[in-house]
C-alpha cells in the first residue's frame, strides 16, 4: 500500500511554508515590463533622471540604469498597486501606450509575482521630442570629449 507522505506531513511540499516577495522585486517587474511597451521614452520624472544618472556614475553605487526609477508599488500578500511615472515619445498616442503599459505590467507582475494588480496608476511627466538630446546621451558626449 502506497501512502502519501506530503498529506501525512501537512500538505504537498511546494505549500509548506510562505513566500514573501519584496517591494523592490515588483518594482523592477514592474519597470522592466513598462520600458518594453513601444512609445515608453523612459520612466521617471527629468529630475529623477539626472540625480539617477549621478548616482550611477559615482564608483560602488551600482551599475546600468535603475529599473525602479519612476516606480513606487505598495504589496500585500495577495494583491499589489503600482504607480509609474513615465516619459513618452513625441507622435505616439498616451492613451494608447498608458493603455498598453498597463496590460503589460499586470500581465508581468501577476505571472512572476502572483498577486493580483489591483489598480496601475501612471503619471506622463514629459514628451521626448524628436530633436531633443537625452541628457543621457549628453553627458556620455561631453566624457568622450574628454
Amino acid at each position: 500500500m502506497t501512502e502519501n507522505a506530503g498529506a501525512k506531513y501537512g500538505g504537498a511540499p511546494g505549500s509548506r511554508g510562505r513566500t514573501d516577495i519584496a517591494d523592490v522585486v515588483v518594482e523592477k517587474i514592474a519597470g522592466m515590463a513598462a520600458r518594453d511597451v513601444l512609445g515608453v521614452h523612459a520612466l521617471g520624472s527629468g529630475f529623477a533622471r539626472s540625480m539617477g544618472s549621478m548616482r550611477e556614475r559615482m564608483p560602488g553605487a551600482g551599475s546600468g540604469k535603475s529599473v525602479t526609477r519612476g516606480v513606487s508599488v505598495e504589496v500585500g500578500e495577495l494583491q499589489a498597486a503600482i504607480d509609474l511615472e513615465i516619459v513618452v515619445d513625441y507622435g505616439v498616442s498616451i492613451t494608447d501606450v498608458a493603455g498598453a503599459v498597463r496590460e503589460n505590467v499586470i500581465s508581468a507582475v501577476e505571472r512572476m509575482a502572483g498577486r493580483e494588480v489591483v489598480e496601475v496608476n501612471i503619471t506622463v511627466s514629459d514628451v521626448k521630442l524628436p530633436d531633443e538630446e537625452d541628457e543621457e546621451d549628453e553627458r556620455e558626449e561631453r566624457q568622450r570629449i574628454r
